[in-house]
């Protein structure tokens, strides 16, 4: 279950955590298809009807995905090498219009962790597309400066990453690193912002957050996705 109360899902950011309660390069596709685990969630049914997709075909290659949001654009490109399951779900999701007319739900301003979060249906934080599938998690991130533990990365400006409640729990939340974030490598990383997303990211993140935590809450510049469009299958 994503259904995370509002207190809990603070002290979970203030530790470092993110929970959920592309002119195109053409792809090539290759004979193996990755196990992606993708498994019907009953017990959290999604926020707006939605297929589950089938394992990919394509595992290499990058998707141009346009997104109109009202504060502006945000293209991102989708990275197949690094996350085929996860950039197959993400189109998956946005060809059949999971995504249009969608509220961004939360804005965080911490220290070390300055995300947008976005892509549930019912703008709550706790939807999901009734599916979850399995990690592909990052190998390549930096380590963190001054983490004596050594486990904690870097998550550079610029990059598109999927929320989760714990391992194997991917769905259809995401987030935008709209500066350099330290998170335990616990997070997929299937893409980037475009410069003219970071400019509409960092206008979002300059109006501030909305209620009493100015850490964490509401973009008080309240943001829609309007239509999600990928230039690519």
């Amino acid at each position: 279950m994503r259904r995370i109360a509002a207190s809990l899902a603070v002290a979970a950011l203030a530790a470092g955590v993110i929970t959920t309660g592309t002119a195109s390069a053409q792809p090539q596709a290759q004979s193996a298809r990755p196990d992606c685990g993708y498994t019907a969630t009953p017990d959290d049914p999604a926020a707006r009807p939605v297929t589950i997709p089938r394992d990919p075909w394509f595992t290499k290659g990058k998707v141009l995905v346009k997104v109109k949001t009202n504060q502006g654009d945000v293209p991102l490109v989708l990275d197949r090498g690094k996350a085929p399951c996860t950039t197959h779900s993400f189109i998956h999701l946005a060809h059949r219009g999971f995504y249009h007319q969608t509220e961004c739900h939360r804005l965080t301003a911490y220290p070390t962790l300055k995300v947008l979060q976005c892509g549930d249906p019912s703008g709550t934080g706790a939807g999901g597309p009734g599916y979850k599938y399995a990690d592909e998690l990052p190998t390549d991130l930096p380590p963190a400066p001054n983490d004596p533990t050594g486990q904690r990365r870097v998550y550079p400006r610029g990059t598109l990453a999927m929320a989760n409640a714990g391992p194997d729990t991917n769905g259809s939340q995401f987030f935008l690193v709209q500066s350099d974030s330290i998170l335990r490598p616990n997070y997929t990383v299937f893409g980037q912002i475009l410069p003219e997303g970071l400019k509409t990211l960092d206008k979002i993140a300059a109006g501030g957050i909305a209620g009493e935590n100015p850490q964490d809450g509401r973009p008080a510049s309240t943001t829609e996705l309007k239509w999600v469009l990928p230039l690519g299958v």
